[in-house]
């Protein structure tokens, strides 16, 4: 499986050849390089380390600086492992957006919006109980009941209720890539992804 991490930097518009408006998201992805190769000899499965992002010596730990030095490769902040990498990799190798094309379909890994604790009709969709016409007040936005009263007199596991909202990992599948700018390391990719302005994430083919 062939990957890059690259950083969000934002949703931009695209003009196909058919002139039609296509919302895009615009990712720097790279360059990446790879600081450890891993065998089924040496560690039971094949699978290859990339790192992405340069970041400060001092704000790296001594184990992790001698971990990029065996690799010749400066510290990184953002390190990902890909397993069964399609390509011949070795220690220090560049990696850039040319592993790709256009037309090529991806999919996008990252970390969704945190939204903090949500009611159920943000989180969960749900529609509310009672009518804003019958004299309510406080309820509209209620999830209603939650158990049953006799048999099992409990609320049961997986009852969707309030709580956190967003800030997990997330998998878009299915995306196109429609413009590759290797001068510039950027990809340009169909449709949405999931984080934030400035978030990282994960390109697999």
């Amino acid at each position: 499986m062939i990957g890059l991490i690259g950083k969000k930097v934002g949703m931009t518009s695209f003009y196909n050849e058919e002139g039609r408006q296509l919302p895009c998201t615009l990712i720097q992805a790279g360059p990446c390089f790879i600081t450890q190769v891993k065998t089924e000899e040496t560690d039971g499965y094949n699978a290859v380390q990339v790192a992405f992002d340069d970041a400060k010596e001092k704000n790296t730990s001594k184990p992790m600086q001698g971990h990029f030095a065996k690799s010749g490769v400066s510290p990184k902040h953002k390190l990902v492992e890909f397993r069964d990498f399609d390509l011949e990799a070795n220690l220090g190798d560049e990696l850039g957006v040319d592993l790709f094309e256009e037309g090529d379909i991806v999919s996008v890994v990252g970390t969704s919006k945190g939204k903090g604790f949500q009611g159920v009709v943000k989180r969960h969709g749900f529609r509310g109980v009672g009518d804003r016409t019958h004299g309510q007040h406080n309820r509209l936005r209620a999830p209603g009941a939650i158990g049953m009263a006799s048999t099992p007199s409990r609320v049961l596991k997986g009852q969707r209720m309030a709580g956190r909202t967003g800030g997990k990992r997330v998998k878009t599948q299915g995306l196109e890539i429609v413009k590759v700018l290797a001068d510039k390391n950027l990809i340009l990719i169909k449709g949405n992804v999931p984080g934030a302005r400035g978030s990282y994430v994960v390109i697999e083919q």
